[in-house]
C-alpha cells in the first residue's frame, strides 16, 4: 500500500499542480485586496475561496486515484447527471440578476453550469475516441452536436449565455481536433447565423444586446452599458510596468470597477501589480498550457488524449475571453478566470479536471 502511494506522488505532475496552485494564490490576494476597499471590512468572500480552494485540492487529489478508464466506461452515466443538475437547477435553483442557476447550500452557492463544462469535455473525448465516427462523420458531427445541444439548450433557459460559448467552443474545438473536412464545418457556419440572427431578434434582453454592441464602442456608453469596460480599462492602463501595490488600486478600492473579485479582477491585478504582475499571470498559463500538450503526446489513449486537450480548450477559451472583456476585445459575458477568480464551483470543478489528468499522467507511467 505504501509503495503504491509513493508510486502514485512520485508519478505525480507537480509543475502542473504547483502552476494551478500559483495562479490560485494570485486570486486570494486579490480577492483580499479588493475585501480591505469595502467600507465595513469583511473576509467572508476570501475564506469562502480559500474553503473552495482546500476542497478542490482534495477533490484533485481524490480524483488523481480515479482510473481515467473507469470514467470513461460510465461517462454516459456521467452525461445523464450533467442534464438532470441542470434541470434541477431549473426548479429549485436561485435566481441572481434574472439567472436560476444557483443551488444555495448552507450558506453556499453551487452552480451547476461549471461542472458541466467538466462533463462536456469527458463527453466529447468519449464519443469523438469511438472509431465509429470515422466512418460516418457527417452523422457523428450532428449527434454529437446534439448531446451538447441538450445542455445548451437546458442553459440558455436559466439564462446564461457565457457558458453557452464556452460549451459550443469546446465542440467546435473538437471538431477541429478530429480533422472534420471544411465542408462540414461550413454546414455548421450558416445555421450558427441563423440562429444568432434569431436570438438577436426574438430572444435577446436590451443590456444583452448592449453589452455587444459596447464591444464596438465602449467610449460612447461610459456611463451605461459600456461602463464596466471603461473602468477596466483605467484600470488597466493606470497600473504602469509595476502597478500601485496590492491595496492600493484606486479603481478597485473605490468600488469604480465592478465585479473587481470576478469578472474583472484580471483588471484589479494590472492595476495593483502592472504589466510585470500581468505578465507573470500569462506566463503561468502558459506553462500549464505547455505542460499539458507536453504530457498528451506521451499519452497512447485516445480517450485520455482529448481530455487533456479538451482541458487546454476550456482554460484558454475561459482565459482569452476574460482578459478579452478586461481589454475591451470581447463582450462581457460572465467568464471568470480560472483558477483565479473568486467563484467556488469554478474552482472546484478547475481542480478536479486537473485531478482526473493526474490520474491519465500516472496511468501512463505505471
Amino acid at each position: 500500500m505504501l509503495n503504491r502511494l509513493k508510486h502514485h506522488f512520485l508519478s505525480f505532475d507537480w509543475i502542473i499542480f504547483s502552476v494551478v496552485l500559483l495562479l490560485s494564490l494570485f486570486g486570494l490576494i486579490e480577492i483580499y485586496s479588493i475585501a480591505l476597499g469595502q467600507e465595513n471590512l469583511s473576509l467572508l468572500n476570501l475564506e469562502k475561496q480559500t474553503i473552495a480552494i482546500i476542497l478542490g485540492i482534495i477533490a484533485l487529489f481524490v480524483f488523481s486515484f480515479v482510473d481515467f478508464s473507469f470514467i470513461r466506461s460510465f461517462s454516459n452515466y456521467i452525461y445523464g447527471f450533467g442534464v438532470f443538475i441542470l434541470i434541477l437547477v431549473l426548479i429549485f435553483g436561485k435566481t441572481v440578476r434574472g439567472t436560476t442557476g444557483w443551488f444555495e447550500i448552507f450558506g453556499f452557492s453551487l452552480q451547476p453550469v461549471e461542472f458541466v463544462k467538466v462533463i462536456a469535455i469527458i463527453f466529447l473525448a468519449k464519443f469523438f475516441s469511438n472509431t465509429a465516427f470515422k466512418m460516418r462523420p457527417l452523422k457523428s458531427l450532428l449527434l454529437s452536436l446534439l448531446g451538447i445541444a441538450v445542455f445548451v439548450f437546458l442553459i440558455i433557459l436559466q439564462p446564461d449565455f457565457g457558458p453557452v460559448v464556452i460549451i459550443m467552443g469546446l465542440w467546435f474545438c473538437f471538431l477541429i481536433l478530429n480533422g472534420f473536412k471544411k465542408k462540414y464545418l461550413l454546414m455548421i457556419i450558416i445555421p450558427f447565423i441563423l440562429i444568432s440572427f434569431f436570438l438577436w431578434n426574438f430572444y435577446f434582453k436590451e443590456y444583452q444586446k448592449g453589452r455587444i454592441l459596447t464591444l464596438l464602442n465602449p467610449g460612447a456608453s461610459s456611463l451605461s452599458e459600456g461602463y464596466n469596460v471603461s473602468q477596466a480599462l483605467i484600470a488597466v492602463g493606470s497600473g504602469g510596468l509595476t502597478g500601485r501595490g496590492v491595496g492600493f488600486g484606486s479603481q478597485s478600492q473605490l468600488k469604480f470597477l465592478p465585479e473587481a473579485q470576478n469578472d474583472f479582477i484580471f483588471s484589479v491585478i494590472a492595476e495593483e501589480l502592472g504589466f510585470l504582475g500581468a505578465t507573470l499571470v500569462l506566463f503561468l498559463f502558459f506553462v500549464l498550457f505547455w505542460r499539458l500538450l507536453v504530457v498528451s503526446r506521451k499519452i497512447n489513449n485516445d480517450f485520455a488524449v482529448f481530455v487533456i486537450l479538451g482541458a487546454v480548450v476550456l482554460i484558454f477559451i475561459e482565459m482569452f475571453i476574460n482578459i478579452g472583456m478586461n481589454i475591451g476585445l470581447v463582450p462581457v459575458m460572465g467568464i471568470s478566470l480560472p483558477f483565479i477568480s473568486y467563484g467556488g464551483s469554478a474552482t472546484i470543478a478547475n481542480f478536479i479536471l486537473i485531478g482526473i489528468i493526474q490520474n491519465i499522467i500516472i496511468k501512463a507511467k505505471s
